[in-house]
């Protein structure tokens, strides 16, 4: 009953014209949402999503899918107007939580191949058929179901049992993590191909054709056995604890990461960004860790590299809100491996702007892109010559009232069957060398490889 409850809601078009969005929430004591997410391993287990945001105050787990929504070209258009169309359909009580869309777009859809991001489209969303959500220390579980039939009671009560079958696995079954499987090979994707793209790439920003470019690479782990899923989660959630967590599944695989780097954040019409760019390791010592802070505030190098985001975001903002506000100079963003320059900014979202407009504005930010953004995505293509598939993307959810979060999506990786691929990159101005480069993405990679138990490069 399960699988043809789910089969059903993903054959309903968002375009046909009877169709009908229906949601109900019902609050319930605390979940862990881990748990929530492996009670549906059984039956949905190829379609859900986590997001938890850094500072642990919105949690999201989706189980399942009311529908999905895809784009080839137009893509963040596309998205915003099916979005739109569906949530004119809602029919939901005042008390019922806001459906929410979750998802992201990959990084460039002009470096597409033949490669491990098959099973991701240019853009991918979707609202899941049962919705978990913690916010400010109340749980919540919904139901959304989008159907053409004109009778829907029988089937939305076999979807309340089932919701409450799931309620009751997460809340008394004991959620246990899976060990880690064992590593056969861990191997660096064509290295020589990344240190000659630096080396390429700063002689070109050295004849001034760009002003930086951001170049990333890859490496590859082969497990003895497939890496569960939650078990992924549960490892990077521990690892990297100030950070924003995600996992979107897809079939088989599953995109996840710990990003320190939130693109924007929309909530009951405010606006924020974070301008996160320019980085150094952390120190062995509290001490240590201070000289380095204080080293990379005063770094031209870094100082440069972040000013370029500051300026971009900035720019997009003051053209989507009607007031703005930007700190005059950055602070440090600490993480476990690593810390970063960080300015917030925030202003008030313009009448007719959405979160999708603004996720299109900004993405890629020179942190990611390069400047300026066109001509910096010329050589990344040609140049970086990796299908970036969903890294570096915007990842995250909005809802049917506008609020919403996108982060981009670093420090991440994608298990597909008994692999890993984990990507990382660096940006590329003029005084750049290879080695050094090539030293920053391990510090980069070192999140997501301890997570999975791989071995970290010294």
């Amino acid at each position: 009953m399960n699988r043809k409850l789910t089969d059903r809601a993903k054959k309903v078009s968002v375009a046909g014209t009877d169709a009908r969005f229906f949601t109900e929430t019902i609050e319930v004591e605390t979940l862990c949402p881990l748990a929530f997410f492996e009670a549906g391993r059984l039956y949905y287990s190829d379609h859900r999503f986590f997001w938890q945001n850094a500072d642990k105050t919105v949690k999201l787990v989706g189980i399942g899918q009311a529908t999905v929504l895809t784009a080839d070209t137009q893509r963040f258009q596309s998205i915003s107007a099916q979005w739109k169309a569906l949530c004119e359909r809602l029919i939901k009580e005042e008390k019922d939580m806001e459906p929410v869309l979750f998802g992201g777009f990959s990084f460039d859809p002009a470096t597409r191949k033949d490669s491990e991001w098959s099973a991701f489209p240019a853009a991918y969303f979707t609202v899941p058929l049962f919705q978990l959500k913690i916010e400010n220390g109340k749980t919540y579980v919904s139901i959304n179901y989008l159907t053409d039939e004109p009778e829907t009671a029988a089937k939305f009560e076999a979807l309340r049992q089932e919701r409450d079958r799931l309620i009751h696995i997460a809340q008394v079954e004991e959620f246990r993590v899976s060990r880690k499987p064992s590593i056969a090979t861990q191997t660096e994707v064509a290295t020589d191909r990344y240190m000659n793209a630096v080396e390429q790439v700063t002689s070109q920003i050295k004849e001034q054709i760009a002003e930086k470019v951001v170049i990333a690479r890859k490496i590859k782990l082969t497990f003895e056995e497939e890496f569960q899923k939650a078990t992924a989660l549960h490892a990077i959630t521990n690892e990297q604890q100030a950070s924003y967590h995600f996992g979107l599944q897809i079939g088989e695989d599953m995109f996840f990461g710990a990003t320190p780097e939130r693109l924007v954040e929309i909530s009951k019409g405010h606006a924020y960004s974070a301008c996160v760019a320019g980085s150094i390791e952390r120190g062995k010592t509290a001490l240590e860790d201070q000289q380095l802070g204080e080293q990379l505030l005063r770094d031209k190098k870094n100082r440069e590299e972040h000013q370029y985001v500051v300026d971009m975001i900035t720019q997009v903002f003051s053209e989507f809100c009607s007031s703005l506000r930007v700190n005059k100079t950055p602070k440090l963003l600490k993480v476990r491996d690593i810390q970063h320059l960080f300015t917030p900014v925030e202003g008030e979202l313009a009448k007719g702007k959405d979160i999708f407009r603004l996720v299109e504005a900004l993405h890629p930010t020179p942190a990611l892109g390069g400047v300026p953004r066109k001509k910096a995505l010329e050589i990344i293509r040609e140049e970086e010559q990796m299908d970036r598939g969903f890294y570096a993307g915007p990842i995250g959810w909005t809802d049917a009232a506008g609020n919403g979060e996108f982060a981009v999506a670093i420090r991440c990786g994608l298990l597909t069957g008994k692999d890993a691929y984990l990507y990382a990159g660096g940006g590329i101005v003029a005084d750049s060398t290879p080695v050094e480069e090539y030293d920053e993405t391990w510090v980069k990679f070192r999140p997501v490889l301890r997570a999975l138990g791989g071995s970290l490069h010294e």
